[in-house]
């Protein structure tokens, strides 16, 4: 048994031609680059929108190609090790020139040291015509995990992937152990079917 307080709570998209044309929307909106990238980034890696705006470049390490979040910043007070698929870590290796001596890997366009806002994702979204009660940026979590789920994905992998917190405590830490090399395949799977989601019109 996982746990995901809230998740009943978010509204997301779960029908994959509809997810489709968001990224292509997404792709289109002349917002700020470092917005766009930051909400691309979210969805290919399965995180909060916090972890995001927070990313900062000492997490990232480029010759593993992963994003350790430290356990301060997770939800669930627990460190989380994000493969980074090819998708993702392009988003990395395009922002790395013009954020070299930056911390952010996100920063706001008001400040290189301050993060992006906790409405910035959001108000994208609304600015890309899609109301609240329709999709929030938290809400690609549960996109993701319901896409996979229903594609067949392990269920266990995709908990993983998403730092859900298992209730047991053994399983909790032979999970933790046991499941990197699946979720660097999940990774890679889940950014190849959103590339696909945004060609299909």
């Amino acid at each position: 048994t996982f746990v995901c307080l809230g998740c009943s709570l978010i509204e997301a998209i779960t029908e994959e031609r509809t997810f489709g044309a968001l990224l292509r929307d997404l792709e289109e909106f002349p917002g700020y680059f470092i917005t766009k990238a930051a909400l691309k980034f979210q969805i290919l890696t399965m995180v909060r929108p916090g972890e995001v705006r927070g990313a900062t470049i000492q997490e990232i390490d480029r010759s593993k190609r992963t994003w350790t979040i430290s356990e301060e910043r997770m939800k669930m007070r627990r460190g989380h090790v994000v493969p980074l698929s090819d998708q993702a870590f392009e988003i990395v290796e395009i922002l790395w020139p013009d954020i070299e001596g930056v911390e952010l890997l996100f920063p706001s366009i008001m400040s290189n040291r301050r993060q992006l806002s906790n409405n910035t994702l959001n108000s994208a979204l609304r600015r890309m015509g899609y109301q609240k009660h329709e999709v929030t940026a938290h809400g690609f979590r549960a996109t993701a995990s319901t896409i996979l789920n229903t594609r067949g994905f392990d269920p266990e992998v995709i908990e993983a992937a998403l730092a859900h917190q298992d209730k047991n405590e053994i399983r909790r830490a032979y999970n933790r152990a046991t499941y990197f090399e699946q979720r660097v395949e999940l990774m890679q799977e889940w950014a190849d079917l959103v590339d696909g989601f945004r060609a299909n019109r």
